[in-house]
């Protein structure tokens, strides 16, 4: 059974499923920047973006799907493609590949994108489609680019989103490089975690352009000058994504933090310095900093890029606190 050919029983549940998601993402604030966003999130069905997901079991993962023969499974499937939770969509030798986002935490990001009328945003990282079919529409397709590495994702985002009778252009290429045959565009967002801003993207945008990506454990709000410049902070919220693939990227080696206090090692938005620092700050200076500055949130931090450089720094970019990025 196709994900979207639901019996009258489960069309009736995915209604009042999709309603008290709604209620929701409501209740954590998500929509009080942007209400537009609120009739997006009730128009496209989720479901159609997720006919299978897995869930963490002990040993491995689970997989739900709408097409299983138990009725009580395909209800479970249903149900869960409507909490207000991330859903791990593609897993392959136990490694999560790409997932459907937190709807409040999608609802939040788009609000905090300050979409206008007649923008052209691109998306890295198609995921399921299903953020792009909330760009479609509040924006129409036309003006709507998703990109991913993976021709497996690109095509199962373009499947769900003619399902949902949306046909915004469905790029196969490396997200790290853009999408220049769709440029300029006046907005970026990304679904996958960078370790860098590529100069790519600030190439392909309009002045005014505004970008924003999950970067260390935060969100990144770029507002961008011109195709050599940009700058902006981060946004309170923690944000947990797949990092980026394509371009040079690769993974740090394990920092020992064995010698800094337990509270410190721990604590999440220490976490966050670090990974923020990539270390260009030992983390004993980090440590210090982190403890003089009285535990700082992130968004006190921000981002500079300019020409071929790049700086993450706290409160002021012309310092005192200011390291250089990759």
């Amino acid at each position: 059974m196709a994900a979207h050919a639901l019996d009258h029983d489960l069309e009736n549940l995915a209604l009042s499923a999709r309603a008290d998601l709604l209620r929701e993402i409501d209740a954590s604030g998500a929509f009080d920047r942007d209400p537009v966003w609120r009739e997006a999130f009730r128009a496209v069905p989720r479901h159609l973006f997720v006919p299978s997901y897995y869930i963490g079991v002990v040993g491995g993962y689970e997989r739900r799907w709408g097409g299983d023969p138990d009725p009580r499974r395909r209800e479970q499937w249903l149900r869960g493609a409507y909490e207000d939770a991330p859903l791990a969509t593609q897993v392959r030798d136990g490694k999560l590949l790409s997932s459907s986002s937190q709807p409040s935490l999608m609802a939040q990001m788009l609000a905090e994108l300050e979409v206008e009328d007649g923008n052209a945003v691109l998306e890295i990282g198609a995921g399921t489609g299903y953020n792009a079919a909330l760009l479609a529409h509040r924006l129409g397709d036309d003006l709507v680019t998703t990109i991913d590495l993976d021709p497996e994702i690109t095509e199962a985002a373009r499947q769900h989103l003619a399902a949902a009778g949306h046909h915004p252009a469905v790029v196969t290429g490396d997200g790290a490089r853009g999408a220049p045959e769709r440029a300029p565009f006046d907005r970026i967002i990304a679904t996958c975690t960078l370790s860098s801003v590529p100069g790519a993207w600030l190439a392909q945008c309009r002045p005014g352009a505004r970008i924003l990506a999950p970067f260390a454990t935060g969100l990144l709000a770029l507002w961008v000058r011109d195709a050599g410049h940009a700058e902006g902070r981060f946004l309170r919220t923690p944000a947990y994504f797949v990092p980026l693939r394509g371009g040079a990227r690769t993974e740090p080696e394990p920092q020992d933090l064995s010698g800094l206090p337990y509270r410190a090692r721990t604590h999440e938005l220490f976490r966050f310095l670090l990974a923020l620092t990539q270390r260009s700050l030992d983390p004993y200076e980090a440590h210090l900093l982190w403890e003089r500055e009285q535990q700082p949130t992130r968004d006190r931090f921000g981002i500079t890029v300019s020409g071929d450089r790049s700086w993450a720094w706290l409160d002021d970019p012309k310092g005192p606190y200011a390291w250089p990025l990759p």
